[in-house]
């Protein structure tokens, strides 16, 4: 018994409580599945098949096929997440307030559940030529001829909008719900209209968990792939930078350049997210200096 007792104080004059052990799975769980594979395409990255150390970043982007596909695939994530974004903002301000919140929750995370491939084989019947969206249009008289909105840019658009607001609605939702309600009724009280309430009360509060938001959306929007292969053209406008990764993997067996196209996937990810971050901290600090000064 005293040696048990012996060994929780030296674990405890250590920082190490009962609790603290308690986290030692997870860490062991994200080392194993996150931080070792990350390490490992890293190290790989800089072993190429030829050349040298940096061949692989090297020919990346000194090969337009390759480097293009960054500005492809941000010419759909970030359109993507910001419309997903300014759409569940005014959704999850009226789902608060309504009685059956949790039945129209439940309606809106449904593709969530079928996920991205299931949802891009239903856009292919839906969206087609022949599908039911065109002909509704041509029955209605609205157009002549079917609108062409798969195998491009529309496509891959709408399929990660579809399947990306339920995620980006259910975290605004909980932001907004974590907000007192009784700020806004004072606001109204003191005689500020709806539109002025959202702007110095609302959005104000909502600014931090909206950045979280966007950068949660578009890390989940910038690594697009069943979609751009199903609904878009993986040869053309729709060839975005997981399908070069793929194709260096798997078709032609270069694992060093498809771990060196994971990196830089990896980095421009980073970038918009620390970008995002500082954006927030600079916006936070401009009210405060100015009221100082």
């Amino acid at each position: 018994m005293s040696d048990r007792i012996g060994v929780r104080l030296r674990l405890a004059r250590r920082g190490m409580d009962g609790l603290t052990l308690l986290v030692l799975p997870a860490v062991l769980f994200i080392l194993a599945l996150f931080v070792y594979p990350f390490l490992y395409g890293l190290f790989l990255s800089f072993h190429p098949m030829k050349g040298g150390t940096f061949a692989n970043y090297i020919r990346f982007f000194s090969d337009p096929f390759l480097y293009e596909t960054i500005g492809t695939t941000l010419w759909l994530a970030v359109p993507v997440t910001i419309l997903n974004v300014v759409l569940s903002i005014p959704v999850a301000m009226r789902v608060r307030l309504l009685r059956r919140q949790k039945l129209l929750t439940t309606i809106l995370v449904v593709p969530i559940t079928l996920g991205t491939v299931l949802v891009a084989e239903g856009l292919l019947n839906y969206l087609g030529p022949r599908g039911w969206f065109n002909r509704v249009l041509m029955a209605a008289g609205i157009i002549d001829h079917p609108l062409m909105l798969l195998h491009n840019y529309w496509g891959v658009f709408l399929s990660l909008v579809i399947t990306g607001f339920p995620f980006t609605f259910l975290l605004t939702l909980s932001y907004v719900t974590g907000i007192d309600p009784s700020l806004e009724q004072a606001g109204a009280m003191l005689g500020a209209r709806a539109r002025a309430r959202f702007r110095h009360i609302l959005l104000p509060l909502l600014t931090p968990g909206l950045t979280i938001t966007l950068a949660l959306s578009f890390v989940q929007a910038f690594s697009v792939f069943p979609s751009a292969v199903l609904l878009g053209a993986p040869a053309g406008p729709t060839r975005v930078i997981s399908i070069a990764a793929y194709q260096a993997a798997y078709e032609q067996y270069d694992y060093s350049m498809a771990s060196a196209i994971a990196m830089i996937m990896a980095a421009v990810q980073v970038l918009i997210v620390v970008a995002l971050l500082v954006a927030k901290g600079i916006a936070y600090r401009g009210p405060a200096s100015g009221g100082k000064g």
